[in-house]
């Protein structure tokens, strides 16, 4: 597996697996949008995101934007999106773009992270905690302390 940070030249590979992820959360398919919204945030520099490739074949993808905690005053990143196609699910794809996730926020001079997930994505949930991430009690947000140096 290769996970290479994306730049506006790999939308078309990303298009297919975020129509998808779309869907997974009950949207309906579209794909132009789809290709619109990720231009424009590879192109403005909004976000970055890293892709999982499989020989030639996309596996996955997760986006991070850019963020800050106010009241430990350090930047974070929010891991926003994180899709696996299901064609690779339980093959370490979602496990490595994690940590490639959190190897950028590190790399970054990030104090932490943060992600939401559906109460039902029980898997998602069981693979962030295993990761050291940490429930929210009142909501399914998780937040994963980095060390700063």
């Amino acid at each position: 597996m290769e996970l290479i940070r994306s730049g506006p030249g790999d939308v078309p590979r990303l298009v297919p697996l975020f129509d998808a992820y779309r869907q997974f959360y009950h949207q309906p398919s579209d794909p132009a949008r789809v290709e619109r919204f990720l231009r424009e945030r590879l192109e403005a520099g909004e976000s970055v995101i890293f892709l999982a490739l499989e020989g030639d074949a996309a596996a996955g993808f997760v986006q991070l934007y850019p963020s800050f905690w106010s009241v430990a005053a350090c930047r974070s990143w929010i891991l926003n999106d994180l899709y696996v196609a299901s064609a690779f699910r339980g093959r370490g794809v979602g496990r490595a773009l994690m940590d490639r996730a959190r190897a950028h926020a590190e790399a970054t001079g990030a104090g932490g992270m943060s992600l939401a997930t559906g109460r039902a994505n029980a898997s998602a949930q069981r693979l962030y905690e295993s990761l050291g991430w940490r429930r929210d009690k009142e909501f399914f947000h998780y937040e994963l302390e980095l060390s700063r140096s």
